[in-house]
Formats: C-alpha cells, sequence, structure tokens
C-alpha cells in the first residue's frame, strides 16, 4: 500500500474472531452459529418467562409478533447479509409461549393527559411513572416474577418523551402547577424548599428527559429487566400516511428485528447466546464510563466502569462523583484515590465472579490517561495482575481506501510502533459479500497509554470484543463492547438523582 508521500507502508490481516455456540461450535457470524448449533448455554433459561406492559393495542400486536416467530421469517428477496430466521424455538431450544406471566394494560386516557403536557419535564417524568408504578405494584403483590419485561410503547412516546422533542401548539396541555427550571434546579442542588408542594414540584426536574433513560433509571434498584420496544417495530405494517405508505420501511428488515428482540430476550432472560471462541484465561476488560453530573457544575461528573469476563459475561458498577471533567479540553480523567478504588471494585467483582484474581487487566477509555489515574490504577490493583490502559478513538486524519465499490476488509490493521496502531473494524465482511455502514469506514486509532502489552494482541482482543454485543444479533459492531455502550451507561446512570443510584455492580442486561 502506497501513502500520500508514496511511502510504502505495511498492512495486517486479522483473522475474523470465532465465537462458541452449541456443542463447543464456533463460527464468525452469529445467526450462522444460533442457526446451526444453538446457543452456547442451552441448560438456562427454561423459557422466557416474560411479562408486558403497554396499551391494548400494544399487547395484540406484540402478542401477533410473537406468534409470528415460533416459525421462519425470510426477507424477500433474500438477502444474504440479512440471513433468514428459523424461529425462536428452533434457535434456541427453548420455549417463548405466546401468552404472559403477566399482563399490565396502560389506556390511552393514562397517556394521553400526561403527554401532551407542555412542560417537558413532568411531561416525561408522569408518562415514565405510569409504567414503572404499575411494574413496582405487581412486583411488590403479585406471585409470578417475569425474567424479562417488555414495555411496548406508542410512537407516540418515543414522538415526545426524547430531550429535544415539543408538543404542537393545538395539543398542548397546561400543568396544573408551573415551576421555572432556575427555580427547580436551585431547590435540587441547594437546600429544599420550605413549601413542600415546591419540593414535590421540583422532582421531575431531577431525572433526564428521556422516556427510555429514565424508565431504566427509576427501575434500576429494584432489579427489573426491560426491553423497551416501540409498536412500530413490531407491526409497522399498521402505521401508513394519508397516502397509504407505511410511515417506517421494515419490510426489508423483518429477519433482522426478529434475530435482535430474539437474541436479547434470551440474554436478558438469563442465557448467554454465545461466547469468545479462544479464550485467553484470566484476562479482564473495563471501559470506562463517564457522564456529566447535571446540578454539579462543568466539571462535575459521574464515572463508572463496563467490565467484561473473558467469557463475554458483562457488569456494570459504578466509580464515583468528583471534578472528573476538563470543560477546556473537553476531556475525563480520574483522581487518584477514585482510580484506586475503581480498580479493587473490578476485581473484588471478577473474584466473586470467577473465584479467582485476574492475570490481566486491560482498561479502555477514549481519552488518554493522566499519571495520577495511571497511579491510582496500580495501587487498587496488586502485583500480579498486569495493567495495561489503552484509548480507543474514531481516527480523524486517516481513511483506507481501495479499488472497487467496497472499502478494504474488516481486521486491516496498520500497526505504527509497539504501542500505537490503526485498527479496521468496519469495512467489507467477505462471509457477508457487502460492508457496514454507506461511507468509507474510519478506522480506530488504538494507543497503549499506559503498562506493557504487545500491541497485536491488543488489537486481536478488542476485534474480539466487537463480537459481543448481545443486544443485536449482528456480525460484528465498529467498537469494543466495553466502550460501544459507554454512552448510553452514562447516560442511565445520570438520569435521575445520582445519590440514589449507588446500587452494587449489576449485570449489563440491565442497562442495554
Amino acid at each position: 500500500m502506497i501513502n500520500n508521500n508514496n511511502k510504502k507502508i505495511n498492512l495486517n490481516k486479522l483473522k475474523e474472531p470465532e465465537l462458541m455456540f452449541g456443542f463447543e461450535q464456533k463460527l464468525e457470524d452469529p445467526r450462522d452459529g444460533l442457526s446451526l448449533f444453538g446457543p452456547f448455554e442451552k441448560s438456562r433459561p427454561l423459557g422466557i418467562q416474560w411479562g408486558i406492559i403497554g396499551t391494548k393495542d400494544g399487547f395484540n400486536r406484540f402478542k401477533n409478533w410473537v406468534k409470528k416467530i415460533q416459525g421462519p421469517i425470510s426477507n424477500i428477496p433474500p438477502d444474504i447479509a440479512r440471513p433468514p430466521f428459523p424461529g425462536f424455538e428452533a434457535v434456541f431450544g427453548i420455549p417463548w409461549e405466546i401468552e404472559p406471566v403477566l399482563r399490565l394494560e396502560v389506556t390511552e386516557e393514562e397517556i394521553r393527559k400526561n403527554l401532551y403536557l407542555s412542560d417537558k419535564h413532568q411531561r416525561v417524568y408522569n408518562t415514565v411513572e405510569i409504567f414503572s408504578d404499575k411494574i413496582e405494584k405487581s412486583l411488590r403483590e403479585e406471585d409470578k416474577t417475569p425474567n424479562i419485561w417488555f414495555v411496548i410503547i406508542p410512537d407516540e412516546i418515543y414522538k415526545y418523551c426524547r430531550p429535544l422533542s415539543s408538543v404542537e401548539a393545538e395539543l398542548k396541555i397546561e400543568p396544573e402547577y408551573k415551576m421555572s427550571i432556575e427555580y427547580a434546579k436551585s431547590i435540587r442542588s441547594e437546600t429544599k424548599s420550605l413549601f413542600e408542594i415546591d419540593n414535590k414540584a421540583a422532582i421531575p426536574y431531577e431525572y433526564e428527559v428521556n422516556f427510555h433513560n429514565q424508565l431504566k433509571a427509576r427501575l434500576l434498584e429494584k432489579r427489573v429487566v426491560i426491553q423497551i420496544i416501540r409498536e412500530s417495530t413490531i407491526a409497522y405494517e399498521d402505521f401508513k400516511t394519508s397516502s397509504g405508505r407505511a410511515i417506517r420501511d421494515l419490510d426489508k428488515l423483518q429477519s433482522a428485528i426478529a434475530w435482535n428482540i430474539s437474541t436479547t430476550a434470551f440474554y436478558k432472560a438469563g442465557g448467554m447466546p454465545w461466547k469468545v471462541g479462544t479464550i485467553r484465561d484470566g484476562v479482564c476488560y473495563i471501559g470506562l464510563v463517564f457522564k456529566q453530573n447535571p446540578i454539579g457544575g462543568p466539571k462535575s461528573a459521574c464515572c463508572a466502569a463496563q467490565m467484561f469476563l473473558d467469557s463475554g459475561d458483562g457488569v456494570v458498577f459504578r466509580g464515583a462523583v468528583g471534578n472528573f471533567h476538563d470543560p477546556v479540553s473537553k476531556t475525563y480523567h480520574l483522581n487518584f484515590e477514585s482510580a484506586q478504588k475503581l480498580v479493587e471494585k473490578a476485581i473484588n467483582a471478577y473474584k466473586e465472579k470467577k473465584g479467582s484474581l485476574p492475570k490481566e487487566l486491560f482498561i479502555h477509555g477514549k481519552t488518554s490517561f493522566s499519571y495520577e489515574e495511571w497511579e491510582g490504577f496500580q495501587k487498587g490493583g496488586v502485583s500480579s495482575i498486569n495493567i495495561v490502559c489503552v484509548r480507543i478513538k474514531d481516527a480523524k486524519d486517516l481513511k483506507f481506501y481501495r479499488k472497487g465499490k467496497y472499502p478494504v476488509v474488516r481486521g486491516i490493521a496498520y500497526i505504527i510502533d509497539e504501542k500505537f496502531a490503526y485498527l479496521c473494524t468496519k469495512g467489507f465482511i467477505p462471509r457477508l459479500q457487502t460492508s457496514t455502514g454507506l461511507e468509507v469506514p474510519r478506522p480506530l486509532e488504538i494507543t497503549i497509554c499506559r503498562g506493557e502489552a504487545d500491541i497485536e494482541v491488543v488489537l486481536k482482543d478488542i476485534m474480539m470484543l466487537t463480537k459481543l454485543n448481545y443486544n443485536a444479533c449482528i456480525f460484528g459492531d465498529g467498537w469494543p463492547v466495553t466502550l460501544k455502550f459507554a454512552d448510553a451507561v452514562g447516560e442511565i446512570l445520570t438520569a435521575g438523582p445520582i445519590q440514589k443510584l449507588d446500587v452494587p455492580p449489576l449485570s449489563f442486561k440491565f442497562y442495554i
């Protein structure tokens, strides 16, 4: 390969990582592996014991979809990049009964009297409360406990309950009690008001204006596993424009939707669809998560960590809240004490799961690691554990091109030296005979910032971690799972009052 300076450079092609499925069989594509050999874990769960909450229409649409996935689903015409779905029990070897364990109904009247409130904080908070209160009540009063809750929301909730949503003038409803955002924030960040009505009215302003993140945050303490699905996702043909055309053209995505929701359901119900094909024993991966604290000033941020074991299982735990954000450079860095405690938590969580200490601990972040952080990480570890800090970010100064209509093959690596390399996690996939994305993909820029490790081993690990997203049944992601959901996890942790989210380490399934 020749660069712009007419200098020859050498590129490496990393082998596509294999995944392990039933009977310890290995293949590259999770859909191939599940279709041929079934999931890695065949002993659990015994079935999808599901609960559902939504409108009557939402329940009927999802029930019809569950009936649909009992058999095969194919795209017409066939598409090698979107293979057919053989049917849920045919893939996972367990039943998904058509009737739920529990059904909770939300009426359209309940939704509408809150969904059109002009104040976006009250609109989202009250709408979320309709769903969260009913689920929490069922936990207190019902003997049956679903292993996964499906929250089926009308598309109007998706439309009006996001950060930039607004309600049309003719639909707006003025709330009974108005409060300025500035006054609400002062109550949140300073002292409570002498008037109880003000304290109560300020509560909605403690939460993020996002239905998805807020509902997950409010149910986190209750250990409720949920999957939020728009009605139009599972019944797109019911939603049409005035001219009769589908509002969302999902006709060619039916098998993909079946694969994704079914795999997520299996994982969230307690099963492991697949695991890493070639395991380096004793390796632990941590992805740092940062999110600015909405009420703590420009430097205040919440830190958490996503920990993934060599098996692929994931755990999320909170780190700390502190002045970790630099408003000038827009980067995040832990102080010594927080870095020490984070590694201690990770090691303890690993030991609890595996019964031994890890041999290697790779810490992934989107920014570089300071000397103070490094000192804290080392203090929190033990001498037998090799700790390595790796920065992973989108490359801004480099793209790879090749002749023909497709970009370079996924897995191309350009190793600059023993600490720095570029890695193409997107690109042409021979198995699918197509590429991911429509644009020329940017490679990831990989830097070993602290510690010692073989750069090629680091690249191979990152490639492997792009295949552990159980929230979607796809060939591979552009980002390793350690950082893929970093923003989403951070948003859930800060979607409500941070002091209320002092939860112990929880499985990754509670966040995705």
